[in-house]
Order: structure tokens, then C-alpha cells, then sequence
């Protein structure tokens, strides 16, 4: 069958294939960002199957299960057989795919260890993977320049391009061809990038393959999740979930490694600190031998304003042609921390104090200011400086530079300790900035500072009334016996 051919019409089982593949063969692990998620590399690609009867199309549902809770999208490019492929060269490969499309490929974290690695149950459920809703003739595009996003409710939550893959596309046409017949109408899902993650009732997700530069597009694929009102039986292996499947299914940065997020900032604490000077504050945590808690050389982008929060840590590394090809695209570390942001955080960037290239620009400022960030502190440069400040989100940075992140900086990592501006700050501290600069203060000293700042506040303010009224400094400032009794019976009357 040429599927260019296919005279009967699509329906919900084949989406716009037309009819039924023979054969729908997944990539398990394919896309450089996705790879460092889950904390391994593999050398070679390797695949499983999913039945033809999980086939669904555009504006479908996707039903989760009675008693689960681990519906995960992915976002992929699924590449569609057009010729018969047997024993073909790397080279020859792209002449046996006739057309690209948008898939999802659902899964089930609950019940991954009933399979054991095989994906049948946790994959291979009715509607678990919607194609289309178009096609894009496989003549008319460089395999090497597409790019998969996917939407989660509006929001994007995948993005990145077959430059970012481990594998070539042709590599996987022409491996599989070695061990079975590639028919034509065959589908090949090509593995996700980064961002996958579980998906509740109520939402929907939306994939498009296009080809920036050029008209060339899937379309969007929409798929609405349901939830299911029959449960599994127990005549086989049931839902089954730990610490390890959630932070796979949810998208942990490694392999079964839960990461605890620090406290909030309680609101007490938070008022506090609004109301001290970071100046007020500084003088304190000198009295404390705190010397090196100044983050240095950065300046506001909204004068007047004010940022108090918890950090989240993002780390850049100088910029490496064959690094920024792997960790720089996709769904990169920067674009995961400004994507998970929490309300009252504020992310504090290593850029190791050089400015030449921009660390955010205003995609990245909206949407951390969606999620409620209390602002962003970088000791490197910024982008698009007026739409940012546009965005009303407090930004303290070295200041404009209009070079994009490539040119000084790769995305490395996050949550972790980074050295922001000659300071070292750690996942949890607390960054409070004002005009007068940016200070680091250690959670455990928080609160006796604050308070020890707005009593220094009380008398600098009392000092200052004094000497407005033409009282010489001397004995005053600082305030010796005589006028700290005064300030105190001043106080006593309050």
C-alpha cells in the first residue's frame, strides 16, 4: 500500500494513515535532554512494540484507568513506511519513509513492573497513541531540521528538534531493517524529548511536528484525558506504584531520585523581610561574620522594587560547540527551571559574571511571572530588557546584552550550588534585593536578622529625626549612653 494512495477514508483507529499499520515500533530512549533526565546514555538505540489497535487520531480521548494515577504524555515525530525496507543502508534509509507526522505516546507508569520492560500493558492501551492530524511529504524536508513541541492545557512543555537526538532518524529505518521487513504504512514513534510528565482528567495535550523555516507542519494533534470508571482484575498483573515510578512518570531529573523541595517562606518571615533594607540587613549579618553574602555587580530592572524568596538554583557553563548541541536545545535545564518555578521563588543564575550573552529573555520572564516567581537574579546578561521589564518580573542582571544564550553559555544543570555574583548561593536561601543591591541569607539566620535589621531601622530612623532637627552626629551616631537613654525613654512612650 502507498499510503499517498490509500482510498479508504480515516477513521479513529488509523488517524490519517488511512488504514491500519502493520507493525508500530517505539524508540525507547533517543533525545540527548531526555537522556540526561533519566540519567543514562545509551550507546545504541533500542525499541519495543505497541499494537496497531492503540492507534488513535486528533480531538480524541485518552482514558486513565480506575485506581491509576501515572498517565504520561510524550510528545514524538513518528515516521511512516512508504516502500518496503530490508537490509537498508543509513544513507538509502530516508528513501523508504514516505511521510512524518505528530504522535503521542501514552503510557501508564502503574503498571510498568507487571511488563517488566516490555511496555504491552503500560503502552499498549486502546488510544494510546494518536497520530496526525496531517501528514508532511518525507521529499519535502531535512530529517535532520524538525521539531517536535508538545502543550499541555495551553502550556508548552516540550520543545526540541531532531538536532538534539542521540540517533539520526535514518539510523532507526535502517537498524530495524536488519532484523524484520519494514512494510509500507508501518510506523516508527521516534522517542520524546525532556518535559514528559502525568496528565490528570480534564486535560489536554496537544503535539505539532513542523519544519521552522518553511510551511511544512503536522498540524496539532489534541487529545483530552478522560478518567475511566472500570479498575483492573486481578487475573493478571495490577497497578503497581512506588517512589521510583512516580519520579520516572513525573519526570525527576535522574532515575528514582526524588529531590525535596525546600520550605516555603513563611508569611511572618516574608513581611519581615519586605519591610528591612538590604542595607539594614547586610550591617546584621556582618555583626555575624557574614562578610560574603553580597551578590555583586548586579543592578534592578525595575528600580524601587523589591524581591524577598526562596532560590532556585540554575547553573550555566561556558560554552562548548559539541555541549550546547546536547544539553543547549530542547527542553534544556534553563527551560526546566523557569517551567517549574514556585510561587514566592526566585531563580538565581550562574553565568560565571559574564554579561556578553543574554541568560533569559522575555518567553522565559512571562513565564516564570505566570507561576508566580518573586524574580530572577543573574550575574549575566538579559535579553529583550524591555519586554522583560514589560512583564513586571523584578530581574537584577549585569544588564541588556541582545546575543542569545549560545554565544557565552550552555544550560548545564539546576538545584544545585552555583556562584552567582561572587556569592555562593544554595537551593533554599533566601535572596532578598532592593536598589541597594542583592544579599544571600542562610534560612537558620533568617528571622533573627530581619528582626535585629528593623529594630536597627526604628533607631537609624529616630537618629536621622534628631539630626533633621540640627543636632550635631557626635554622640549620636552611633548613639552613646546619654542618647541611647533618650532613645530609649522615646521608645517607652511609643
Amino acid at each position: 500500500m502507498d499510503i499517498y494512495e490509500a482510498t479508504s477514508p480515516a477513521d479513529h483507529r488509523s488517524g490519517p494513515l488511512g488504514a491500519r499499520p502493520g507493525k508500530i515500533i517505539a524508540v525507547h530512549l533517543s533525545y540527548a535532554s531526555r537522556a540526561e533526565q533519566r540519567g543514562r546514555r545509551p550507546a545504541n538505540p533500542s525499541y519495543f512494540f505497541k499494537p496497531p489497535s492503540s492507534l488513535g487520531s486528533s480531538g480524541g480521548t485518552v482514558e486513565r484507568p480506575a485506581g491509576t494515577e501515572l498517565l504520561a504524555f510524550e510528545g514524538e515525530i513518528a515516521l511512516v513506511i512508504g516502500t518496503t525496507a530490508r537490509w537498508v543502508k543509513p544513507e538509502k534509509a530516508w528513501d523508504h519513509v514516505a511521510a512524518v507526522t505528530a504522535a503521542n505516546d501514552f503510557g501508564l507508569y502503574d503498571l510498568r513492573a507487571a511488563d517488566k520492560g516490555s511496555n504491552v500493558r503500560s503502552k499498549g492501551g486502546d488510544g494510546f497513541t494518536p497520530l496526525g492530524p496531517g501528514l508532511i511529504d518525507a521529499r519535502d524536508i531535512d530529517p535532520a531540521a524538525l521539531r517536535v513541541r508538545t502543550w499541555v492545557n495551553g502550556d508548552l512543555v516540550q520543545e526540541d528538534t531532531t538536532a538534539g537526538l542521540l540517533f539520526p532518524l535514518r539510523q532507526f529505518v535502517s537498524d530495524l531493517s536488519q532484523h524484520f521487513t519494514l512494510e509500507p504504512g508501518d510506523v516508527i514513534l521516534t522517542g520524546t524529548p525532556a518535559g514528559s510528565t502525568v496528565v490528570s482528567p480534564g486535560d489536554v495535550v496537544v503535539v505539532e511536528v513542523d519544519a521552522p523555516g518553511t510551511s511544512a507542519s503536522s498540524g496539532r494533534l489534541h487529545t483530552t484525558i478522560s478518567q475511566g470508571i472500570r479498575a483492573f482484575s486481578d487475573i493478571g498483573g495490577l497497578p503497581e506504584v512506588d517512589d521510583k515510578q512516580r519520579a520516572e512518570a513525573w519526570g525527576t531529573p535522574k532515575t528514582g531520585e526524588v529531590t525535596e523541595k525546600p520550605p516555603a517562606l513563611a508569611e511572618e518571615l516574608r513581611e519581615k523581610l519586605e519591610r528591612a533594607p538590604v542595607a539594614a540587613l547586610s550591617a546584621q549579618l556582618r555583626k555575624r561574620g557574614l562578610n560574603n553574602v553580597a551578590i555583586d555587580g548586579v543592578r534592578p530592572n525595575l528600580p524601587g522594587t523589591k524581591i524577598v524568596g526562596t532560590a532556585r538554583t540554575l547553573r550555566f557553563v561556558p560554552n562548548r560547540e559539541d555541549l550546547f548541541k546536547s544539553h543547549g536545545g530542547g527542553y534544556n535545564a534553563q527551560k526546566r527551571v523557569f517551567d517549574s518555578v514556585g510561587p514566592g521563588e526566585v531563580i538565581v543564575i550562574e553565568a560565571r559574571g559574564d554579561a556578553g550573552s543574554g541568560t533569559l529573555g522575555d518567553i522565559l520572564a512571562l513565564r516564570a511571572r505566570h507561576l508566580g516567581a518573586a524574580g530572577v537574579v543573574t550575574d549575566g546578561g538579559i535579553r529583550d530588557s524591555g519586554a522583560v521589564a514589560e512583564t513586571g518580573l523584578p530581574v537584577f542582571s549585569q544588564g541588556p546584552h541582545p546575543a542569545v544564550l549560545g554565544r557565552k553559555h550552555v544550560p548545564w544543570d539546576s538545584d544545585v550550588a552555583v556562584a552567582c555574583g561572587g556569592a555562593t548561593v544554595l537551593p533554599g536561601d533566601i535572596i532578598v534585593g532592593d536598589d541597594d543591591g542583592v544579599l544571600v541569607i542562610p534560612p537558620a539566620l533568617a528571622d533573627e536578622v530581619a528582626t535585629a535589621a528593623l529594630v536597627q531601622e526604628d533607631e537609624d530612623a529616630w537618629i536621622a529625626e534628631q539630626i533633621g532637627q540640627g543636632r550635631p552626629i557626635e554622640g549620636l551616631f552611633p548613639l552613646n549612653a546619654l542618647w541611647r537613654e533618650r532613645y530609649e525613654a522615646w521608645q517607652k512612650k511609643r
